[in-house]
Order: structure tokens, then sequence, then C-alpha cells
């Protein structure tokens, strides 16, 4: 694999399912080795998303400076490709002002992306994404995925039935081509020329529960902070949509159709935290294919006494 090794690029990446305690961890890294955040998250790349996605507050981002973060409007949409170019040329800048690049987040896609490089594979067609999004609204999504199951069975058995963005993107891919998106993979096609080899660092809980709880109270958090209100406003733009990518987040889906009646507002909670579990799940799945991590206990006490010990080796 041509990569970039750690003696090219300043740079360390720390990653970890929702709600692992990633943000004070990476505050406390940056202010202990004079580093800049670049945020690789999905969700904080949209502008008035602050409270469902547990965005760093202003005052965090003006002690420490965070990038990717509000660089979306909701309407539009962030393709890993775009988060891989625009992280080189950031790692680049950082380095070029002598301070460290600390990658962090948990959108594993991103991550996969700039570790292992880019599949080479067609181009979005927005007719093609039209009627797809056509045929969902008359048969739903999990018809598109069984469809998908038979033409594409290794990529549908990682998806959810109701997982939009990736269904369409996969048909997308196979009536443009012909071929499945799972034969874009792997390395036939890749390009690895701008993959990045650095240090990453995994937080993840011994005790699956200990997370569980960890959800549950960052979502009361959100309730009483205010999310209703911020979902609300979004809504009262009038150009959104729950089909959006930004509208799909955790939790901002469960309040769209909470809103929209679909269910009483009394499960709002449930169905958030059950869907914030879910998708920390995924999370460490996507971990655990990559063996270059190194574990640090999230649920440790002294779990920043050790990742700080760590980082110092290194950095």
């Amino acid at each position: 694999m041509a990569t970039c090794g750690v003696s090219e690029l300043k740079a360390l990446a720390l990653a970890g399912p929702t709600a692992a305690g990633k943000t004070g961890a990476a505050l406390a890294i940056a202010r202990e080795h004079d580093a800049e955040i670049i945020s690789v998250d999905s969700a904080l790349v949209y502008r008035g998303m602050d409270i469902g996605t547990a965005k760093p507050t202003p005052l965090q981002r003006m002690h420490i400076p965070h990038h990717l973060i509000d660089i979306r409007d909701p309407l539009q949409a962030y393709s890993a490709a775009e988060f891989v170019t625009e992280t080189h040329t950031l790692i680049k800048q950082i380095n070029a002002r002598g301070k460290l690049a600390l990658l962090v987040g948990g959108t594993m896609l991103y991550f996969k992306a700039l570790f292992d490089g880019l599949d080479a594979m067609p181009a979005a067609d927005s007719s093609v994404r039209a009627a797809l999004a056509a045929q969902a609204q008359a048969l739903g999504w999990p018809a598109l995925h069984a469809e998908l199951s038979r033409i594409d069975p290794v990529t549908a058995a990682r998806l959810a039935p109701n997982d939009a963005q990736r269904i369409q993107r996969a048909l997308e891919v196979f009536r443009v081509s012909g071929q499945p998106l799972s034969a874009f993979h792997g390395a036939r096609g890749r390009s690895e020329s701008n993959a990045v080899a650095v240090p990453l660092f995994s937080l993840e809980p011994r005790e699956r529960g200990w997370l569980h709880e960890r959800i549950a109270q960052r979502f009361d958090a959100m309730l009483s902070g205010g999310f209703l209100d911020e979902v609300q406003a979004l809504r009262a733009r009038g150009d959104l949509s729950a089909d959006l990518p930004s509208m799909r987040c955790v939790g901002y889906r469960q309040a769209w159709e909470a809103l929209d009646g679909l269910w009483p507002m009394q499960q709002l909670r449930d169905k958030s935290v059950f869907a914030t579990r879910q998708l920390a799940k995924r999370q460490l799945t996507w971990l655990r294919s990559m063996p270059q991590r190194e574990i640090i206990a999230c649920d440790a006490p002294d779990v920043l006494e050790q990742l700080m010990g760590r980082v110092g080796a290194i950095a």
C-alpha cells in the first residue's frame, strides 16, 4: 500500500463509538501536544445541527482550532471522497503551522477511506437517484433492500433495510455500471495513492452496558438542552425533508418522525436511545476491521491517563 508514513505526517487519529468520551479526550490531547482537531464525523459538518450531534461548544472551538465542522448546509450532501481530499489538505496546512493534526470522530467510513484509499466507482447520476427515490416513495426502502439482496447480497448483508442513503447508492452503482457495489471494493480499482498511515487510538468499552448508560444520559441531556426545539427550527425552514442525509442522522430522524406524528412523542427517547445503541454497535464492528488500532478501555477509571501516556510516547 502506498501510504504517507508518520515521519512525513505529524498526525494522530482517535476513534470510538458514540458517547465513548472522544471529545474530552481529544481536547486534552490537543492542549498537551499543540494540536488542531479535524472532525471525522458526518453529522458535525452540518450547520444548525448542534445539540443532537453533541457538537463541540463555541468555547471549546475558540480555544482549540477545529476543522470540518459547520461546513455544509443540511440541504447539501458530504461524501467520503470530499472528506479525504479536504483532510489531506488540512493535515498539510496544520503541519506547516508546526502543529499536530488530530483526527477525531466516529464515522468509520471516513476513517477507512482515509487509511485504505478510495474505490474507483461510478460518479453519481442524478436521474438514476431520482428514479430510485420515486421507487422508494412508492414501495419503501425495505423493498429496495430486497432488490439489492438479489443483485448484490454482499453489500445488502451489511446494510439495514431502512438505510436509505447507502441502499440508494448501491443500487445506483449497479444501474449505472451493471456491476454490484461490492465488486468495486477491495484491491481492484482502488486508488491508494492518497491512503494515509497514522497511529490510531480507539476508545472501546469493556462492558457494553457502560456505553449504553452513557448513551441514555447523553440523549437525556440533549432533550433538556433543547434538542426538539432545534429540530423544529430545522423543519420550519420548509426546504428540508426526512429523506436528506442530514435528517437521517440518529436522533434527528426519530424526532422528525415523531413530529410528523408517525408515533407518539412519548416514544422519542426510547427510540432514539435504541437507534444510538445500534449505531454504536455498527461503529464497534467497523473498528474491529481496523487491526492497526490501539485499544484504550473507555470505561476504565484511568482512561485519560492511559491515553495520554500512549500518545505521549509517540507524539
